[in-house]
């Protein structure tokens, strides 16, 4: 609980990056400017996921390097984790400012929604440097079991990044573009915040782009467990881009509305999200000190907490479904949908989060072949076809409808998974008794 809290309080700040936007950009540049923000969503998640899979491989292997007390080894995983994502992320910036328009295209959004979410998408792309910078240095400190320290400086981020947003749209009427600009922003002060923390509060690192190191075995290692994770992101993404063609059937207000309902669904999520990355880290770290006995009581102890959290949040979103989606815009129709769908969702949320704790569980222990096909199940062969087929039949609830639908055979087939043990035989880092 001491360790996942503070990243549970700090993804709720970073999450207010995109709340605060969406707040702004639908009271005052209105749903057209709403709906091209939540079309970049799956657009970026499609570009920063495989890296981000890669990344939790490099982060499982810090944890158990750091639980067997092979510190050199410590230093080198974290220099091959910056190596790569520094330069994944010069690639996407390029990649993503060259293709935005054409996948825009593709999932069939409105004629004065697609020039919105470019304009969005070019500016943003700037701070992948940033974002990849600031995630990777934070998880490299919950690696090492500092959750606290990437809280603080997200406080601060976020404080900023409301003050630019503010100044930006509403002084120099910058519209989406100062949007942007402001997360692009306060993402870099982040970044460079707390990568001076990490070079001078963990000198053993020696944190130094002239003498960072790529070691081709850490990266083989960290491909092994994060390849897996790298894939079924990707293949995650892509679903979204498919579904957001689904929703775009409906036209701008659903678009909205699915939009405002994801970043309120993100905050539900989040301590799922949360306590799974810090279990995550409690398991490679028991793993590495090879004490197995301890896993089982800390799921069951994460899944209790989760359960009672997840169970109060169902219960705000539906009583308070209304009133939450006027925070982000004043259209009648938009706040309607947005109502419907977080009474058919909201209430699945438990299901949701004791997915994520299996997965994180699975995840610590390097195992993430099972856990990657089971997502893409989930996805692929379970939510788009019914959301689809049910959307014929119920309109835009049928495709809400998809995803708890889609929830419930994922947490099955987890369960089933991790009930037969076969996760314990992963691990990368092998228990040295000498040490």
């Amino acid at each position: 609980m001491n360790f996942a809290l503070p990243m549970l309080l700090g993804n709720v700040f970073q999450q207010m990056y995109n709340v605060v936007d969406s707040i702004i950009i639908g009271k005052v540049l209105g749903k057209a400017a709403l709906a091209a923000v939540g079309a970049n969503f799956p657009l970026i998640f499609a570009l920063i996921s495989f890296v981000v899979g890669i990344a939790i491989g490099s982060t499982v292997i810090v944890s158990q390097y750091f639980g067997a007390k092979q510190m050199d080894k410590v230093k080198r995983a974290i220099d091959t984790l910056y190596i790569f994502m520094f330069a994944a992320a010069l690639f996407l910036t390029v990649a993503g400012m060259w293709g935005s328009k054409y996948i825009f295209a593709l999932l069939s959004l409105p004629d004065d929604v697609i020039p919105l979410a470019i304009d969005y998408f070019n500016v943003y792309a700037f701070g992948f440097i940033f974002f990849f910078g600031f995630q990777g240095t934070s998880a490299v400190l919950r690696g090492l079991g500092d959750s606290k320290t990437p809280l603080y400086f997200l406080i601060v981020a976020t404080l900023i990044n409301i003050a630019l947003d503010l100044l930006f749209v509403m002084v120099f009427k910058w519209g989406i573009k100062g949007v942007a600009a402001a997360t692009v922003i306060s993402q870099g002060g982040a970044f460079f915040s707390i990568a001076y923390y990490l070079n001078r509060y963990h000198s053993f690192l020696d944190f130094s782009p002239l003498k960072m190191r790529f070691d081709k075995e850490i990266f083989r290692k960290s491909l092994r467990i994060g390849l897996p994770s790298g894939v079924q992101q990707t293949v995650v993404s892509i679903g979204f881009l498919a579904l957001y063609r689904i929703v775009g059937m409906f036209g701008t207000a659903t678009i909205a509305a699915y939009s405002i309902a994801m970043r309120i669904d993100m905050f539900a999520a989040m301590p799922a999200m949360n306590f799974s990355a810090a279990i995550s880290t409690f398991v490679g770290q028991n793993i590495g000190a090879n004490k197995f006995e301890r896993i089982g009581r800390g799921l069951n102890a994460t899944l209790l907490m989760t359960s009672l959290i997840s169970v109060l949040v169902s219960l705000g979103s539906i009583l308070f479904a209304g009133p939450l989606m006027a925070l982000f815009t004043n259209d009648a129709e938009v706040i309607e949908i947005g109502k419907n769908y977080l009474y058919v969702v909201s209430g699945f949320y438990v299901i949701f989060s004791t997915m994520f704790i299996l997965g994180g569980v699975l995840r610590g222990a390097g195992a993430t072949i099972i856990p990657m096909f089971i997502t893409i199940l989930a996805l692929w062969v379970i939510r788009i076809p019914v959301s689809y087929l049910l959307s014929l039949k119920l309109g835009y609830l049928g495709i809400w409808w998809g995803i708890p639908i889609a929830w419930v055979f994922g947490v099955l087939a987890s369960y089933l998974y991790y009930k037969t043990g076969r996760w314990k035989k992963r691990a990368v880092v092998k228990y040295d008794e000498s040490v």
